[in-house]
């Protein structure tokens, strides 16, 4: 348990920027599983509008630091891959 007035101050913080990061890491799954029911049903157009609405909030979680940038670029090069793949 924090002692300090310092390290009480801290705790109170990081509790609140675990409660954002949460909902923003939440709000990032919920766009890329959009992707990945449009994929599965098989809808290029769907899947296609769904990646682009999704690209920019996974880029806005690596400046707000939820991810790496590789692995941002990485998941959205592999969702564009699987949604050219769809005929």
């Amino acid at each position: 348990m924090a002692n300090s007035p310092q390290a009480k101050k801290r705790a109170r913080q990081i509790e609140r920027r675990t409660a954002v990061n949460k909902n923003r890491k939440s709000r990032i799954r919920t766009f890329l599983r959009k992707v990945e029911e449009a994929i599965e049903s098989g809808d290029k157009a769907a899947a296609v509008t769904a990646l682009r609405a999704a690209q920019p909030e996974l880029m806005r979680g690596v400046t707000k630091g939820l991810f790496h940038k590789n692995t941002a670029s990485r998941k959205v090069s592999r969702l564009a891959s699987r949604v050219k793949a769809i005929s």
